[in-house]
């Protein structure tokens, strides 16, 4: 029965996990669209990619026991592919964001030489890898918190949308509980961290979504503001030379 809660679990997390990495779809289509990134950060995508090597790796026969976390190789598999197109099309817009992508592969490669040749079991690999993908994971679920300034001084929710939250929340605390069934700290600890961060958000969002997005005004209207303008002043100036 245990084990079966466990897979059931598990199962649900991957179905919310691979909605939380396709969520940014929407928003990577407008960015095609517009050919500019906007206001939208591009680390919490690089972040995301650092979890999902740090904890495929961390399911890999190679640090864990046979393919007891398959479920884990699973989903960051495919988010590790996920992210790779979003930051493929950060680098088509803003090449600076190589220099963030290098530093992610520099951090794995290193963890994943070291807990081969400096580890020689099991046991002291998991808690390697472990340790440095727990906090990657706490970073992953905090990184959208980048743009709570931006929220909180425009008082608007453009770049931090709602389904990218929720989803948050929903596989935070999913894997929270697997990762307490299945008795392995180092999936249910970030989560833990991971579940309260996301409500944080989704109470921001709740907070100024009354405020609705701002949108920027287009350039007919600025030309007619622009009209008025000269015709208030023109205006002003024949009663002043009326009046002397």
């Amino acid at each position: 029965m245990g084990e079966r809660l466990c897979l059931a679990v598990g199962v649900m997390g991957n179905v919310a996990s691979l909605l939380l990495y396709t969520a940014p779809i929407l928003t990577f289509s407008r960015v095609i669209r517009k050919k500019s990134m906007e206001g939208y950060s591009c680390v919490p995508y690089v972040i995301a990619l650092l979890n999902c090597l740090l904890y495929t790796w961390y399911g890999l026969p190679v640090v864990s026991n046979m393919w007891e976390n398959f479920l884990v190789i699973s989903i960051n598999g495919l988010g590790i592919l996920l992210e790779i197109s979003f930051i493929v099309i950060y680098l088509w817009v803003q090449m600076k964001v190589a220099m963030i992508v290098t530093l992610v592969i520099v951090i794995f490669c290193t963890t994943s030489i070291i807990s081969v040749f400096s580890f020689h079991d099991h046991h002291h690999r998991k808690l390697f890898v472990g340790s440095i993908g727990l906090v990657a994971s706490v970073a992953m679920y905090g990184s959208p918190l980048v743009v709570v300034k931006q929220v909180i001084l425009t008082r608007s929710v453009e770049f931090m949308p709602f389904y990218l939250s929720f989803f948050s929340l929903l596989a935070s605390s999913l894997w929270m509980a697997y990762g307490l069934l299945s008795h392995d700290l180092f999936l249910a600890v970030p989560n833990m961290v991971g579940s309260p961060l996301s409500i944080l958000q989704l109470m921001l969002y709740c907070k100024y979504r009354k405020q609705g997005i701002m949108e920027k005004p287009n350039k007919w209207d600025l030309e007619k503001n622009d009209e008025r303008s000269k015709q208030l002043q023109l205006t002003i100036d024949e009663r002043l030379h009326g009046n002397i």
